[in-house]
Order: C-alpha cells, then sequence, then structure tokens
C-alpha cells in the first residue's frame, strides 16, 4: 500500500509502509489541447458570437412576449381568451428562460477558452489578497472575453436584467401587502363579547367561576370578510377568583372582576388555543402543546410559544354586557405575525 511519493520533478515515486520503493511511473502531465472551430477559424468563432447574441435576444423576446400576454390580454371569462393568454404566458417564460440558458452554454462551449490549467499551491500573503483577487477577476474577464465581444454582452445584459421581470410580475396576483392587517382587528373600545357562533352578547353575571367562553366580535358573523376577521379576534373568556389575578403595571383595569379575556390564538404558529384547565387556570394548545398560565397574564410555562397569549381589555357597558375597552395592544397570532 503506498503512503508517500517523492522523487524527481516528473516522476512519481511511490514507497511502502515499511520504506521499499513500490514502483515509479512518469508524470503524464495533461492531455494536450485540442483547438476547436472557433479556435482556428475567424469566421466560425464570429459566427458563434452572432449565434450566442441571437440566443440573449431570444431570451429578451421571451420576456416581451410574457408581459404582453400578462398586461395586454384582458380576461373577459371566455375560455379563449384564457387559453391565449396561458399560452403566452408560457411561451413568453419558456423563451425567455430558455435563450439565456442555452446562450450562456453555448458561449463556454465555443468561445471560452477550454485549455486546462494547474497552478502550484503557495503561503497566502494577507498583504497580496487584493491584488490577487483583482488579477483573477481580471483573468477572468479577459477569457470570458466579455470586453471585446460588446455584442453578446449587451444581449446578456439585457437578457438578465429582463429575465427576473416574469416572476416579480406573478408575484402581483399573490394580493395586496398585509399593511396593519395582522396588527389590527375588529376589537374596538364598545364593542360586546359575543358568544361563537351564535353571536349573542354575554352580561357579565352569566360569566361563574371556572367558566370558559370562545368568543367573537359583535357583527362578525355579517362581516365582508368572515373567516379572514375571525381567524384574528377570536378570544377565550374566562372568570377567576380576582385574588388569583397578577396583572402588571398599568393594566390593573383590563379585566373586570375577575374575568380576563386572551387571544384564541397560540402565538407559536397560530393553532387555536381550545383546552382551559378550570383547577390550575391554564390554557393549552392540543397542537404543541404550548401551556399559558391564566393568572399571570397568560405568560407560556411549557411549549414552544415564544410570547404570551395577547389580553383583550374589557369593561361592562350600562347594561350589562361585557364589551372591549379598545383592540389588542399588541398583535395576535404567531410571533413573526409581529414582524408583518
Amino acid at each position: 500500500m503506498a503512503d508517500s511519493s517523492h522523487g524527481t520533478p516528473g516522476t512519481t515515486v511511490a514507497v511502502g509502509s515499511t520504506g521499499r520503493q513500490l514502483d515509479e511511473f512518469d508524470n503524464p502531465g495533461l492531455p494536450p489541447h485540442r483547438p476547436r472551430l472557433a479556435d482556428r477559424d475567424p469566421r466560425a468563432e464570429k459566427r458563434a458570437e452572432r449565434q450566442v447574441a441571437l440566443l440573449f435576444a431570444i431570451s429578451v423576446v421571451g420576456t416581451l412576449l410574457f408581459f404582453v400576454g400578462y398586461f395586454f390580454i384582458p380576461l373577459d371569462q371566455t375560455i379563449e381568451r384564457l387559453r391565449l393568454q396561458n399560452l403566452m404566458l408560457g411561451l413568453g417564460t419558456a423563451f425567455a428562460m430558455l435563450g439565456i440558458g442555452v446562450g450562456i452554454v453555448h458561449w463556454a462551449k465555443t468561445l471560452m477558452p477550454d485549455h486546462e490549467v494547474t497552478e502550484d499551491r503557495h503561503d497566502i500573503r494577507p498583504e497580496s489578497d487584493r491584488q490577487d483577487a483583482e488579477k483573477i477577476v481580471n483573468d477572468i474577464l479577459d477569457e470570458s472575453g466579455i470586453k471585446r465581444r460588446p455584442l453578446i454582452r449587451n444581449t446578456l445584459l439585457g437578457a438578465a436584467l429582463l429575465a427576473p421581470l416574469p416572476a416579480i410580475a406573478i408575484f402581483r396576483d399573490l394580493g395586496p401587502l398585509p399593511g396593519n392587517a395582522l396588527k389590527e382587528t375588529m376589537w374596538d373600545a364598545g364593542v360586546r363579547l359575543t358568544r361563537d357562533p351564535s353571536g349573542t352578547p354575554i352580561r357579565a353575571a352569566d360569566v361563574t367561576i371556572g367558566s370558559a367562553f370562545h368568543v367573537i366580535p359583535e357583527g362578525l358573523n355579517e362581516a365582508e370578510h368572515k373567516l379572514e376577521e375571525k381567524a384574528k379576534a377570536v378570544v377565550l373568556l374566562m372568570r377567576l377568583d380576582p385574588n388569583e389575578l397578577n396583572p402588571s403595571p398599568g393594566k390593573e383595569d383590563w379585566a373586570y372582576d375577575g374575568i380576563v379575556a386572551y387571544s384564541k390564538i397560540c402565538t407559536h404558529v397560530g393553532c387555536p388555543v381550545a383546552l382551559y384547565e378550570q383547577q390550575t387556570h391554564h390554557l393549552l394548545c392540543p397542537c404543541h402543546q404550548s401551556t399559558f398560565d391564566v393568572e399571570h397574564e397568560a405568560k407560556v410555562i411549557f411549549g414552544p410559544a415564544a410570547r404570551p397569549l395577547p389580553q383583550l381589555p374589557i369593561e361592562v357597558d350600562d347594561e350589562g354586557y361585557l364589551v372591549a375597552s379598545s383592540d389588542f395592544q399588541e398583535p395576535v397570532g404567531p410571533s413573526f405575525w409581529e414582524r408583518g
């Protein structure tokens, strides 16, 4: 078994584990370079350059075709228009991607240098790193021929700038930006708390110690985007002994006579917090077992949730019904919604 090698330049000597020379052979070196047609014939080189430029131009045309189909073919509920638009979108995307992809491959195969080179390892000299990096970049540019081939350079720039635009345009169909939609709900000062799903208002006297109600804001059932609003506004309502609550400064009036309301949307990944343990006053998310302590402002005591459930400030109106004092003071739902 060979474990080291030494010898004169150009010769490789294999040495066994016992130090005995096993074999000796000449370094074969690199295979001879076989010039391509474009390397020998200037006309073939020029023809290859025009072919690469044509492929990049096809990519530009494909991008423009995509935009024509996307913006200038109105959909009028007819299958013919839909088919035409899909055809132009598909062909435009195919030509845009295929043109620039094949063009770059053809450029590399026919015009860029294809000879193999070797370079001996050398010690890295920090003071010359910048000069070495600059030389490498200049060598790459010289070998690619992009400096002396403006036709390829210009068509490549056009294709590269236009090719990503169809993907950006498609993102437009994903819908408008959320804006403040993740930070605002239907809750507001004076909005009554109602039972889910009936929408019946809840009196403070109806909430006994140990009970829990699934609550939605009044008017949710008639809202235009009912499901979207419910996903943010649904609340769990519970009543504890007021002496068991531990509100932080500034939140002493967020509860009413031991009645507290917390968002039902788990701050982990948005699952519904549906289980309430009467004896421990813990809220449990059954999806990933995040557990929240109602006595201490629904702080996380177990599980992957990163922050407490947002609390809804509540009070009682003149008729004895529970109403919100304001909207939530922080975004509801998963923690990443805070960055929305």
